[in-house]
This record gives C-alpha cells, sequence and structure tokens, in this order.
C-alpha cells in the first residue's frame, strides 16, 4: 500500500531522516518506534505532506512525493497529532464536518454519526470540542477527525501518551475494533513496548534518523542494537 524508497529530511545542518526505505502491506497494524527525536513524527510529516522529503513515496502505486497534504488526504492518507489539536470554537460535530470535507470532499451526516458512535462521542456531539472533553476524549476526537477524513491509510502519533494502564488496553481494543470495522492499514508510534507487543504484527525502528530494525515486535524487541538504543539497556 505505502513504499517509501531512500526518504530523507534536513533541517538545515541537521538530518532529521537518513534514507528510510520500507513497504506497508494493506490491512496491517505497524508500530513505528524509537526514542524521543528518531525522527518518527518527522516520518509521519513526510508521508502525510507536511513536509518535502528526498527520495520517492508511493502510496497504491501512485508516487505522491511531491503532492499537496490535501491531495493526500484525499488519496485516503489520514493522521492524528502528538497533541490533541480541537478547532477552537466548534461543537464536536462540527470539528468531525470540516475534517470530513477537507479530506473527503464532501459533508456525509451519515457517516459522521457513525463515528461519533463507534468512538463514544455521541453524546458530546454538540458539545464545544475545545473545552468540554476530557483528555481521553479529546484523543478520541483526535482520531474521530482522522475518520472522518475517510482514511485507508491511518496515521496515530501517540494516541495512547498520556493515558493509564487500563486506559491503553482499552484504547488498543478500539483501535483493532476501527480496523476492522473500517477496513483500515494502521501505523502507529507508540513507545510503550506492551503496547506495541499486543497491538501490532510489526514493529518499524528508528534511531537517529535511521532505520535499525523492521520485523515481528518480539524478534525487534530482542535485537541487540535496539535494546541498546531504544530500551537502554546494553548489548547482549
Amino acid at each position: 500500500m505505502l513504499r517509501l524508497e531512500d526518504v530523507s529530511v534536513r533541517f538545515g545542518g541537521l538530518i532529521a531522516l537518513s534514507g528510510i526505505s520500507f513497504s506497508i502491506q494493506k490491512g496491517e497494524i505497524l508500530g513505528l518506534v524509537g526514542p524521543n527525536g528518531a525522527g518518527k513524527t518527522t516520518l509521519f510529516n513526510c508521508i502525510s505532506g507536511l513536509v518535502r522529503a528526498r527520495g520517492r513515496i508511493s502510496f497504491e502505486e501512485r508516487e505522491i512525493t511531491a503532492l499537496p497534504l490535501h491531495k493526500r488526504a484525499r488519496a485516503g492518507i489520514g493522521r492524528t497529532f502528538q497533541i490533541p489539536q480541537p478547532m477552537h470554537h466548534l461543537t464536536v460535530r462540527e470539528n468531525l464536518t470540516v475534517a470530513q470535507v477537507f479530506g473527503a470532499g464532501r459533508s456525509d451526516p451519515a457517516r459522521i454519526a457513525e463515528i461519533l458512535d463507534v468512538m463514544e462521542l455521541s453524546g458530546k456531539a454538540d458539545a464545544d470540542a475545545a473545552s468540554a472533553l476530557a483528555l481521553q476524549e479529546l484523543k478520541r476526537l483526535e482520531i474521530a477527525k482522522a475518520l472522518a477524513t475517510e482514511p485507508k491509510l491511518l496515521l496515530l502519533d501517540e494516541v495512547l501518551a498520556g493515558l493509564e494502564s487500563q486506559a491503553k488496553r482499552a484504547f488498543m481494543l478500539k483501535l483493532r475494533e476501527l480496523h476492522k470495522l473500517f477496513g483500515l492499514t494502521i501505523v502507529i508510534v507508540e513507545h510503550d513496548i506492551e503496547t506495541i507487543s499486543n497491538l501490532c504484527s510489526r514493529a518499524v525502528v528508528l534511531n537517529f534518523g535511521q532505520l535499525i530494525a523492521d520485523g515481528t515486535p518480539e524478534a525487534v524487541f530482542r535485537d541487540p542494537q535496539v535494546m541498546k538504543s531504544y530500551t537502554g539497556a546494553a548489548d547482549a
């Protein structure tokens, strides 16, 4: 579904990504992991179109390297951000409607109602999104906005951050439900090894802008290079 070939990003003298190459298959739930500053969010920004990269990015056999953000959204790439960003002075429902018009190019109240229901936000649909929601609800809204763009590929940037263990488990179940219900391919950035191991069939690890491991979570988290750079353990 998505192919990255020698993707690199430089911000002045800083090399944020260097020669990243891997593919994501349709229907996968893939974990993107690595220490802070490894380049994970930058990679999401490259895929979604917020940052222009060198190299080649292809989505569903179409090169999108130079495609603007809104066209990538309409091609089927949706994403969330680390910090929930509700649109101020709009209701929860209006937030989804704006996202849907931007990403899908149309307004479909029935689809919005379905997303509100599955994300357990129907009871807050007409509440002010910026002031009336608790943290977990804001995180569900962030995912709901991404779903409203009608994505095929969903990029989730630390949507579980700040949640305690029980809430994380509930979110994992919700993500599995969304994966099945909407036929999504999902890439999730997450630091928690247990979450990646339980949720994902595959993990890709970045460190200092380079890809250092790609495989099953079990194999990846036993890799000595990953243990040293990501978990802080010494080489075996």
